[in-house]
């Protein structure tokens, strides 16, 4: 069997728009826990547009709100120091990002849905559960792409937008490809620092290329483009699953982007747990407007196990998974699943 899965760290320009959008969400959610929040953020090199829908008690003016931008990419790391290090037109600071907001108040049309109990969109949410506790039951590929990306990060061997791609056959890591930028005087150095690292974690058997095009200066939202919502197969489990088209990020629990796709890991963890099996998926499909979900379970081979409707109210999933709480921005940083 071969598995491949890839990671983004939150420098990566997609994924920090998705911090940013979980950042402000927070914000919100600190003073407002039922506020209704859905975000989308673009990044190209210092412009930063935020656009969607917010109904809340508490109001954030656009000057606000542009502040909360640039402090959420402060705190990823890209600050002024950073900056000076790395070198005009290589990569942004926070602090001198342009940010445009376009803001309005959840649809009537979608409001009266949630206000009678219902979900806020509709749409399929998967669930993964691998019996590997050691590694969060998250499959070893992922959990493998994920550690990498994470520990590059802090232990500082590059820059912070890095993203890393671990293939495993028969259980083993064989191969693994990681972008991580490096200043130019010290190319020869740290990319053999990185090498050693990467292999020391997943053996010296596995062929490690880093840098692919042999130059990775540029980085963050100078070298790309920036988008939410657009790494959902690094957010969720890699190469393993299925996934819907929801992206967690940014949304307030009553959309179900985040709440049922966690739903639907706690259920694929509780049925594999219950009945001793290897691996489960879980499929969850909900109506905008109403409360029945229907939640089907699968085994590693696909087939069909289980199948069935419930109608427990929105509200009464959001509290007993506690996704009314700040806390977004920390998942999306350190990974919405394997650290339950």
């Amino acid at each position: 069997m071969i598995h491949t899965s890839e990671y983004c760290a939150v420098g990566h320009p997609d994924r920090t728009c998705d911090y940013v959008a979980s950042f402000i969400l927070d914000r919100y959610l600190e003073r407002d826990p039922h506020a209704r929040v859905a975000l989308e953020v673009q990044l190209k090199d210092c412009f930063c547009t935020l656009s969607g829908e917010v109904t809340s008690r508490y109001r954030f003016t656009g000057s606000e709100l542009a502040e909360l931008c640039r402090e959420a990419i402060r705190r990823i790391g890209y600050t002024d120091e950073y900056l000076a290090r790395w070198g005009e037109g290589n990569v942004i600071s926070g602090s001198g990002v342009e940010v445009t907001t376009h803001i309005s108040h959840q649809s009537e049309d979608i409001a009266q849905g949630v206000n009678r109990e219902g979900w806020g969109d509709q749409g399929i949410f998967w669930g993964l559960a691998v019996d590997d506790p050691a590694r969060g039951n998250m499959p070893k590929d992922y959990w493998l792409a994920r550690k990498i990306a994470q520990e590059l990060c802090e232990r500082r061997f590059g820059g912070l937008d890095v993203k890393t791609l671990v293939t495993v056959e028969d259980g083993k890591a064989a191969e693994c490809f990681v972008a991580i930028p490096i200043l130019p005087e010290c190319e020869e150095a740290a990319t053999g620092t990185v090498r050693n690292f990467v292999q020391s974690i997943l053996g010296g058997e596995c062929r490690v290329t880093v840098n692919g095009t042999g130059r990775y200066v540029k980085h963050g939202s100078i070298g790309d483009c920036g988008t939410t919502g657009r790494k959902l197969v690094a957010d969720f489990y890699g190469g393993n699953s299925k996934i819907g088209g929801g992206s967690p990020w940014g949304k307030d629990p009553s959309k179900a982007d985040v709440t049922l796709n966690v739903l639907a890991r706690v259920k694929a963890l509780e049925y594999m747990r219950d009945n001793r099996l290897d691996e489960v998926r879980c499929a969850i499909s909900c109506c905008i407007g109403r409360p029945e979900i229907r939640v089907s379970f699968f085994d590693a081979a696909d087939n069909l196990l289980e199948t069935h409707v419930e109608a427990d109210p929105p509200s009464h999933v959001i509290e007993r998974l506690g996704l009314r709480l700040p806390g977004y921005a920390q998942a999306c940083a350190e990974g919405l699943f394997g650290n339950e």
